[in-house]
């Protein structure tokens, strides 16, 4: 447990801690909001479908976030080539893998928060029925 606890937090520290602090932000807003949907179907559906807008914003929020880190690290990335002129692959691989991070982290978010959209969404739609 504290060996996965290690690399989960050098993943996090790798792919850049404010970009992937916001992304962990919207993960776990999306997570707070579907739990108050959940716990709202059966007694305040408007309520509920209010939560279930607030998951679907959020989550697509740390997409987002991922990817425009994506793209900050990969200008960083040829920022770091052009300035060395001639870079040793192993650099340039280092600062790809730290662009892709973000983005993975951010579609990781999505799926996750999306996986509880579609059933909050299949209970809504059995309640009005």
């Amino acid at each position: 447990m504290k060996l996965l606890f290690i690399l989960v937090a050098n993943i996090f520290t790798d792919g850049g801690t404010l970009m992937m602090s916001l992304i962990l932000l919207c993960l776990l807003l999306s997570i707070f909001f579907l739990i108050k949907g959940f716990m709202s179907v059966k007694s305040n559906a408007a309520n509920s479908k209010k939560m279930l807008k607030l998951a679907v914003d959020s989550s697509l929020l740390g997409l987002v976030i991922g990817f425009f880190a994506s793209i900050l690290g990969l200008i960083s990335a040829f920022d770091s080539v052009e300035a060395m002129g001639n870079p040793d692959p192993s650099v340039f691989a280092g600062g790809l893998k730290v662009s892709l991070l973000t983005a993975t982290f951010g579609l990781f978010t999505f799926i996750i928060a999306r996986v509880g959209i579609l059933i909050l969404k299949a209970l809504q739609k059995e309640e009005s029925n």
